[in-house]
């Protein structure tokens, strides 16, 4: 497995992280607190985070597709991306779980 699988993975997994809370507090914002603008940046945030989630999705598939993830595992970093702050939990755990694979596959640097 590349590198580049884990990273497009961990790109994704701060962006939808980090918008599922923005979206958490807009939510708040705008039944509990009742602000002005709250409604119109939860739509633009609940937009972007729906939008962005698919390519999570698509990304965490292919990360676990290529891992050989069991199906349990496979769900649960995949519902991830909809529970505030989980995104961030998740993402360092497979990250160093997966760092260590990787450079076990990576081939010796040539000797001269």
């Amino acid at each position: 497995m590349k590198k580049s699988v884990l990273t497009r993975y961990r790109v994704m997994a701060y962006v939808t992280g980090v918008l599922l809370v923005l979206l958490t507090l807009g939510m708040i914002g705008k039944y509990v607190l009742d602000l002005n603008g709250a409604a119109d940046f939860t739509r633009v945030v609940s937009i972007a985070h729906g939008w962005l989630y698919v390519v999570y999705l698509i990304f965490a598939f292919d990360l676990g597709s290529k891992a050989k993830w069991p199906v349990g595992k496979q769900l649960w970093v995949l519902l991830a991306g909809t529970i505030p702050t989980a995104a961030f939990f998740v993402e360092r755990r497979i990250s160093h779980e997966l760092e260590s694979r990787i450079t076990e596959d990576a081939p010796a640097p040539a000797e001269a």
